[in-house]
């Protein structure tokens, strides 16, 4: 152990906003890693238990190591080339720059922690972008696809809009408003998700029939890591442990629970049932709607902004979304349209609305609000932004996956094979292997036992295949003269 006595101390270094940023940077992991990697295994189909998971297991992997040795700095640092859109690509590996105070190039801002906790708070919130598209992707893309996937949109579309919203770049110097990435995240996983969708082609017609989740409970425990992850998410973006952080922890849980109220009603209403799976859609579209707005409003426009999430989103994916054709085409496995890009809006708009000038004040926002205050031009800013993000990702989305698919020869998505096996034939794993009733073909399991039983003398050999979801399966039978 260190010598704490000799340990050197910058003045700049704030102990207390450095534990707050790295407990914040942690909450946040936490919301992919275990959160959404469970609210997805439960949330599909047993067959795509662990191919679901695992989508966002890898994701949050492969997205740190190419935030360190690219994509950090073309995120938040200096401009690359004479458009404000995006800074240079290059590694942050060093550690004297792991030790050194956290400085935006582009912004002039500097915080009292050092880069490397920065360097981790934005890795997080990268990871988790790519974890949210995938949800429009479970149950049928090609996981090679997928592996390539994640750090070429990292790199031609995430890094962009973080750098122009928070890295200095033009839309923050124009005064577009997102306090915590309700269009660098949600907006464009939102956006990217649904192009992706359509890119890759729908899942099979049965899985599309039915769909039902294999394990509501495991689902819901997701959904609580995310809720309450989400303090960190939203409270860490102040960097520092000021009042602002406060407020934007308490505006973000007022909205998320009007919201999951508001949507469970809706269903009563019209479904005459309340839905565990619906408060939880109602749960994500409030996060995701009080995220642009989390310091800036007040607790009356927390409310609002939950009404609104809980409502217009609800109509989006229960009405529009089953009605009209051009939803149809497009095979959204988790209606991240709607629980994201939907809701992403409807915050990125109420906050130009509803940005008080004493938040934007507490955050150093070049904004004096929004149209509560006088300032109608933020709704125009907000909208503009909004456009940006999402044209981005309809145009670098298309790029990437036509990239793979052609270029790279990879097909999108998996055989009609895996798509009827599912996890086993994709992993050779199966989410729930109790005992004998199902053992890994990863592994030569299955092999290994029915020579063993052969050996043993036996005239017939018996191997249980499982269903793909918890049905009786097929019975192989292997005969052998003794």
């Amino acid at each position: 152990m260190s010598n704490t006595t000799a340990l050197n101390t910058p003045d700049w270094l704030d102990k207390g906003d450095n534990a707050w940023q790295l407990t914040a940077a942690t909450l946040v992991g936490l919301q992919s890693v275990p959160g959404l990697v469970i609210l997805y295994a439960g949330i599909v189909k047993r067959k795509w238990a662990i191919n679901s998971a695992f989508m966002a297991f890898y994701a949050f992997a492969a997205v740190l190591i190419c935030w360190m040795i690219w994509a950090y700095k073309m995120a938040f640092g200096e401009q690359w080339g004479k458009f404000p859109v995006v800074g240079s690509p290059g590694p942050i590996m060093r550690i004297t720059q792991e030790l050194q105070q956290t400085v935006f190039p582009e912004s002039g801002a500097t915080t009292n922690f050092p880069l490397s906790t920065m360097i981790y708070f934005q890795f997080v919130f990268a990871a988790i972008t790519l974890v949210i598209t995938a949800g429009a992707f479970l149950g049928r893309m090609n996981f090679r696809a997928w592996m390539l996937y994640v750090p070429l949109w990292l790199t031609f579309s995430y890094t962009v809009g973080a750098f122009s919203l928070w890295g200095g770049g033009f839309l923050a110097q124009r005064g577009v408003l997102d306090y915590s990435g309700g269009y660098v995240i949600h907006l464009s996983s939102g956006t990217a998700g649904f192009v992706g969708a359509w890119w890759i082609g729908p899942r099979l017609a049965s899985d599309r029939v039915d769909f039902q989740p294999n394990n509501i409970i495991m689902a819901l425990a997701g959904a609580g890591i995310l809720w309450c992850g989400w303090n960190g998410f939203n409270g860490g973006d102040p960097y520092s442990v000021g009042t602002d952080a406060g407020a934007a922890v308490l505006n973000t849980n007022i909205t998320t629970a009007m919201s999951l109220l508001t949507w469970m009603i809706l269903d009563i209403i019209f479904f005459r049932k309340p839905s565990v799976i619906g408060a939880v859609q109602g749960m994500i579209t409030g996060l995701v709607a009080i995220t642009p707005a989390a310091g800036f409003v007040d607790g009356w426009g927390a409310i609002i902004l939950g009404f609104a999430s809980g409502s217009i989103p609800w109509v989006s994916m229960n009405v529009a979304g089953k009605k009209l054709s051009f939803f149809q085409h497009v095979d959204d496995t988790l209606g991240v349209f709607h629980t994201h890009l939907v809701a992403g809006f409807v915050g990125g708009m109420g906050t130009g609305v509803l940005a008080t000038n004493q938040g934007d004040v507490a955050f150093a926002a070049l904004s004096p609000g929004g149209a509560i205050t006088g300032n109608w031009k933020q709704l125009y800013l907000q909208l503009y932004g909004a456009l940006f993000i999402i044209g981005l990702n309809i145009f670098m989305t298309s790029l990437i996956m036509c990239f793979i698919k052609y270029v790279c020869r990879i097909p999108l998505r998996m055989t009609e094979a895996e798509l009827i096996v599912g996890d086993d034939a994709v992993h050779g794993e199966d989410a729930y292997a109790f005992g004998d009733q199902h053992q890994s073909l990863l592994y030569g399991d299955t092999t290994r036992r029915m020579q063993t039983d052969l050996e043993q003398g036996g005239t017939t050999v018996t191997h249980h295949r499982a269903g793909s979801d918890g049905e009786d399966g097929q019975v192989d039978k292997v005969s052998k003269d003794v």
